[in-house]
């Protein structure tokens, strides 16, 4: 699979930068979870560098699902992530020598899936056009603002990539009501997170969704940058063979 590459990377050094920020983060989740994913899909597309994690879900935290204790896994894992994450920031930087602003991610404890997201800095965000168009954009917009208002208004901002065939990813900017403001203010953030995770991901149409995009949604991930005020939604599709 073609990926465009980053400033300073050479195109035949794709598949090896991939395997890098593969085989690190693996060790990273084994050594610090006790169990890693048993496999990751890493891709680089401006400005986003994503690793899709499948099959990660540790003993004992299998143990906290079972007992319906899935906030308790989120917490603590949260805390880990809090750990790792300047780790696997400076990791991706080096080995894609690109300049990471911000990490983000989420999971579905239910699939055993998780999604890490790499945001480059701006100067290093020339989207590819290639990657805004793909069939049926507009109207995924529109459900996308449809929920949005439904959850909290409507993003002021809205754009999405298609990054390769297997991940679909939307980003809103604006969408941060003056309650949302207030609760982070206070010092709620991680409660509001997780509160807003719940909330967005059950108003959003997957069915629809699937029927404009003509494939099979797998996963949903959906993580925020309060002090931006934007929100990040990454779409895992099953495409046809």
């Amino acid at each position: 699979m073609f990926y465009p590459y980053a400033k300073g990377m050479k195109a035949m050094d794709n598949k090896s930068i991939e395997a890098e920020i593969a085989s690190y983060t693996g060790k990273l989740f084994r050594d610090n979870f006790g169990k890693g994913p048993s496999s990751l899909f890493v891709s680089v597309v401006k400005p986003f560098i994503t690793i899709h994690l499948r099959d990660f879900l540790a003993p004992m935290e299998r143990v906290l699902v079972n007992q319906k204790n899935d906030l308790k896994v989120q917490e603590t894992r949260d805390l880990l992530m809090q750990e790792l994450l300047p780790d696997i920031k400076a990791t991706i930087r080096t080995t894609a020598q690109v300049d990471i602003q911000n990490i983000y991610y989420d999971w579905s404890l239910t699939n055993k899936t998780g999604i890490i997201i790499a945001e480059m800095s701006e100067e290093e965000q020339n989207i590819t056009e290639d990657y805004l168009s793909y069939p049926a954009r507009d109207k995924v917009h529109e459900e996308i603002v449809r929920f949005s208002e439904k959850a909290q208004k409507a993003p002021s901002s809205l754009f999405s990539l298609m990054l390769n065939p297997r991940t679909l990813m939307i980003v809103r900017k604006g969408i941060l009501v003056r309650i949302e403001k207030e609760l982070i203010k206070a010092g709620f953030e991680e409660q509001l997170k997780l509160s807003k995770r719940r909330l967005e991901k059950s108003l959003l149409n997957i069915d629809l969704l699937e029927s404009l995009l003509g494939v099979q949604i797998e996963d949903v991930f959906a993580d925020w940058d309060f002090d931006l005020d934007k929100g990040y939604i990454a779409l895992i599709l099953k495409p046809e063979k």
